[in-house]
Order: structure tokens, then C-alpha cells, then sequence
């Protein structure tokens, strides 16, 4: 794949020195991201935003010949979101492929050339004979076993905030403020952060979830004046 300025792309943070950041780029290639584009406004502490090994969703602000320059903060909630989806998919199909066929990494390239890892999952559903374009048929039925199995588990995500009051009716107003979230579990990890937990068909859908839960408590910690902070991964 034949990356781009404005792409969206899933990286690996390799090393920080000083105020840069280098990552290697899953699609192919390395990078690095100057703390400006870290985030908006001061940053005080770089390693509360970004650590090494740590998976990070960028877009490309340049394409040099062996080096691009990318940005952490002008990628938006639902690019991430995307990527994300995209990356878990393509992490199942491998380790399905992983149990199932002799030649794993050779399949997975091939799918990859004709497919995007969400749209051949969606593909298969309907038509299932598409596989044996890629697998061998004495080793179809065991990564449809697997594929089988998997669309029937629920899907999770989990998503980290912080939530805290300096008033004297803090704890009343963190109460009132969670109970807004709906069709989530609500867990809390102490030093005033909370785990969001949710279950779906599908990554999408629970993602639409924890995206809803966190609007509703946002809302009410303006009315409360609450300190609100949703973690990244």
C-alpha cells in the first residue's frame, strides 16, 4: 500500500527523545511526531500522552523517501475509531488464519490485496464461497469452523476516563453524573478514573455505545462542574 499526506494510519511508538516522538507505521515505514503535534495547548508532561510501545492512530502530514511526518492531534474521534476497527479486524483474521492454514502471513497478504479485513469479514458472511480464493480447499473447513464461531461471540471495548469534583457535594454529583450512561457497565479503578464497558454484535456498534455513555456524562459534568478526561489506550 502506497501511503499518502492525509492518510490515517496505525503506528507504534519505537522511542522519545526529547520533545520527538518516533514510531514504526503498521501499513510500512517509520515516523515521528514533534510535540506540537502531540496535541493542542502546553503540554507539560509528553509521556502522559504517548509511551514506547504503546499504539497510536496518526495522519500523515508528509511523505519523505524513508521517513514520514505525522500528527497525533488532527486526527479525529471517528478516524481513530476506524482505524482501530480496521486493525482489530485485521489482527483476528491473521490469528484465525494462524490456526487454521499452513502458509498464515502468505493468505493474509493475498486477502489484503482484494480486500479491506472488515469488508472481506462482512463479504464471507454472504458469501462464503469467496474464501476458497484465498485458502486452499483442504483447509477451508477449519478456518470456516473458526469463522463461524467467532460471529457469534459479542464484541468488547473498553474505554478509561477520569472523573473528579473539587465541591462539597462531589460524590453526589459523580453519582448523578455516571447514572446517565445507558446499556453500559460502569466500573471504578480508584484515584477518580472509571472503566466503561460495553458488549456488541460488533466493534462498531459497541463503540457507538461507550461514544453515547460518554456524551451523556460529558453533559452533565458541565451542568456540575465536573472535571472530565476521557484516557486514550
Amino acid at each position: 500500500m502506497e501511503l499518502k499526506e492525509d492518510d490515517i494510519v496505525m503506528c507504534t511508538v519505537k522511542k522519545i527523545e526529547g520533545a520527538t516522538v518516533f514510531v514504526e507505521v503498521e501499513e510500512d515505514g517509520e515516523g515521528s511526531i514533534v510535540m506540537s503535534e502531540i496535541a493542542a495547548g502546553r503540554i507539560r508532561n509528553l509521556r502522559g500522552y504517548v509511551s514506547v510501545g504503546k499504539k497510536i492512530v496518526c495522519k500523515i502530514l508528509k511523505v519523505g523517501k524513508e521517513h514520514l511526518e505525522l500528527s497525533l492531534r488532527r486526527v479525529t474521534a471517528s478516524e481513530k475509531e476506524k482505524i482501530k476497527e480496521k486493525y482489530e479486524k485485521e489482527r483476528t483474521l491473521l490469528n484465525m488464519l494462524k490456526v487454521s492454514v499452513k502458509t498464515p502471513e502468505e493468505i493474509f497478504k493475498k486477502i489484503k490485496e482484494a480486500y479491506d479485513a472488515i469488508e472481506f469479514f462482512e463479504e464471507i458472511k454472504t458469501n462464503p464461497e469467496i474464501i476458497e480464493k484465498f485458502i486452499p480447499k483442504i483447509e477451508v473447513a477449519a478456518f470456516t469452523k473458526i469463522f463461524a464461531e467467532k460471529k457469534d461471540k459479542e464484541k468488547e471495548v473498553k474505554k478509561k476516563i477520569i472523573l473528579k469534583s473539587l465541591s462539597a457535594t462531589g460524590i453526589k454529583d459523580l453519582k448523578e453524573a455516571l447514572q446517565e450512561a445507558k446499556n453500559v457497565e460502569i466500573s471504578y479503578l480508584g484515584s477518580s478514573k472509571f472503566s466503561i464497558f460495553a458488549k456488541a454484535k460488533d466493534f462498531k456498534e459497541a463503540n457507538q455505545k461507550i461514544q453515547s455513555a460518554i456524551e451523556k456524562i460529558k453533559s452533565k459534568t458541565k451542568e456540575k462542574k465536573l472535571i472530565f478526561e476521557a484516557e486514550e489506550k
